[in-house]
């Protein structure tokens, strides 16, 4: 592969991010005018489907597509994926009823889970064994994270009130088009990778796994009660599942999550730590945003601009990455420093949140949120690739993707659960919804309990980063020749380890050649013969 055909990979893979990420907050920005065209009398109630039907079917494809990355290679995978999307992307511009724009959102989601989970594959790839853990590529993930977070609902409004909302899904069609063909002409991935058979009863029972437990995190404690036997029944099909599929993955001969992953240290670590993010992001982003509707009056479409500073902080942390690596900061060390630093953001957001709290204060400290999870983002999935064996790479970048969704989903169901028993112990009487029907003495009482209920959850995930940075340290650490260095050293150290015949003792000399000499003869003795 050529080095204009390694930079040309480096932007598709860029811009599928972009895709992907800008896809989820372009429809959560725009699902009103969706509703009052499609559906104004029932659609309010199968809103959240929207996502849920996304959610189910890309956590549900994580595990496959990363065994069929490891067996058919990153690049059909990644066409496919890219195929996938954009089916599902015109079928729900075309969709005439909430339902088939569901069916299509599930659809969509098919190709969605493998947008962001098998380009990281592709990015791996594309550095090569040389370059192990320099950075290229996943350093612009904060960067494209905090981009997409923050233009992502404006293009949205943008779309919905001065365009077909259609025009949300139809705009994908053009960009997908030109990365299907940039990657077909100019994706030359090197490598090459044996056909063996995929596990598909387990990536069968991975699913089924992932599925009942988004679906009782997200129905659990809202639409049934914990108790009730839809609920019950979930959480048994959840466990039963998980079961199934661990016994499943200990006799196949190739199996979609290799448990022989988790006996590597920093693989074992880093899908810890990924998902307590994806829990403790959701903490971030969901309930600061019900704190500002709910205790201060601001609308959700100003309220979605304070999660402006959460971008700016991972914008800033993915320009800054590339230049601290450079100096000799570790994937151990920016794990460290981030899970340090978003406890302390959580710690000030529950020390400081009150009915009467300066908004200018939220914004900074979602600021400095937004610098914690911009050195975890991206460093995270670098040190799993880097530590994974390379024929496992797919596996173990699919397998951390799946451990994000998973804790995004049991945050969602625990802060919830937290958030929504506090309000009613302390709380004017009935839930949450009713507060703003209330006035006078009853509506100052339900706030204040609102509001301590929303700090003990910010403490929650406070502890929970807390556990992370515990977690980080254990990371072993980096030896010298593994060290960044702006003199290119490192690199040049890096290329001399993947040099076959080296060893850390040094380079092993080749035996000495020995001359080829003919042993001499043994004298023959004669025998003696007597004569009778």
């Amino acid at each position: 592969m050529t080095e204009t055909q390694r930079k040309v990979g480096f932007l598709v893979c860029l811009v599928t991010i972009v895709l992907a990420l800008l896809d989820l907050q372009i429809v959560s920005a725009a699902t009103v005018p969706i509703v009052r065209d499609l559906d104004p009398d029932h659609g309010i109630d199968k809103i959240p489907w929207l996502v849920s039907a996304y959610a189910l079917a890309s956590a549900a494809m994580l595990p496959l597509y990363g065994k069929l990355c490891d067996t058919l290679g990153p690049k059909r995978v990644f066409t496919g994926a890219i195929a996938a999307f954009l089916l599902g992307s015109a079928l729900c511009g075309a969709a005439q009823s909430m339902a088939q724009l569901i069916a299509a959102r599930a659809v969509q989601g098919l190709g969605g889970g493998g947008l962001m989970s098998v380009t990281m594959v592709v990015i791996a790839h594309l550095k090569g064994p040389e370059e192990k853990g320099a950075g290229k590529g996943g350093n612009a993930g904060g960067l494209v994270a905090g981009g997409a977070m923050a233009i992502g609902p404006w293009i949205g409004g943008l779309l919905a009130d001065h365009a077909n909302w259609r025009w949300i899904f139809y705009v994908n069609l053009p960009i997908g088009l030109v990365v299907l063909t940039a990657s077909a002409l100019a994706l030359k991935l090197p490598g090459e990778h044996v056909r063996r058979p995929v596990d598909y009863p387990g990536a069968l029972l991975a699913a089924a796994f992932s599925s009942a437990l988004l679906l009782v995190t997200d129905w659990g404690g809202n639409r049934y009660a914990w108790t009730s036997p839809a609920a019950v029944v979930l959480i048994v099909t959840a466990v039963a599942t998980l079961a199934l599929f661990l016994w499943r993955q200990t006799r196949a001969p190739e199996p979609v999550l290799p448990l022989s992953l988790f006996r590597v240290r920093e693989v074992r670590l880093g899908f810890a730590v990924q998902a307590i993010l994806g829990g403790a992001m959701m903490c971030a982003i969901y309930y600061v945003l019900v704190y500002l509707q709910v205790a201060r009056g601001i609308s959700s479409s100003s309220a979605g601009l304070y999660l402006v500073p959460l971008a700016v902080g991972l914008t800033a942390v993915g320009l800054l990455a590339g230049p601290l690596g450079a100096r000799g900061w570790s994937a151990r060390t920016f794990t460290v420093s981030g899970t340090v630093t978003t406890a302390v953001a959580f710690a000030l957001l529950a020390t400081t949140t009150g009915p009467h709290t300066s908004l200018w204060l939220v914004r900074g400290e979602l600021l400095l949120a937004g610098a914690g999870f911009g050195q975890l983002v991206g460093q995270l999935i670098l040190l799993v690739q880097d530590s994974a064996p390379r024929h496992q790479l797919g596996v173990a970048t699919t397998g951390i993707r799946f451990f994000q969704t998973l804790g995004n989903a049991l945050g969602t169901a625990v802060f919830g659960t937290v958030l929504a028993r506090l309000y009613a112990a302390h709380g004017p009487g009935g839930d949450i919804s009713a507060l703003a029907r209330l006035t006078g003495a009853a509506h100052a009482d339900g706030v204040h309990a609102f509001v301590d209920a929303t700090r003990f959850v910010f403490w929650g995930g406070a502890a929970l980063m807390g556990l992370a940075a515990v977690l980080a340290l254990r990371l072993p650490r980096p030896r010298p020749w593994e060290r960044a260095g702006p003199s290119g050293v490192c690199d040049r150290l890096r290329a001399t380890r993947a040099a076959p015949g080296w060893s850390p003792r040094g380079p092993r000399a080749a035996p000495p050649a020995r001359a080829r000499t003919r042993p001499a003869r043994r004298p023959r003795r004669r025998r003696r013969h007597r004569c009778g």
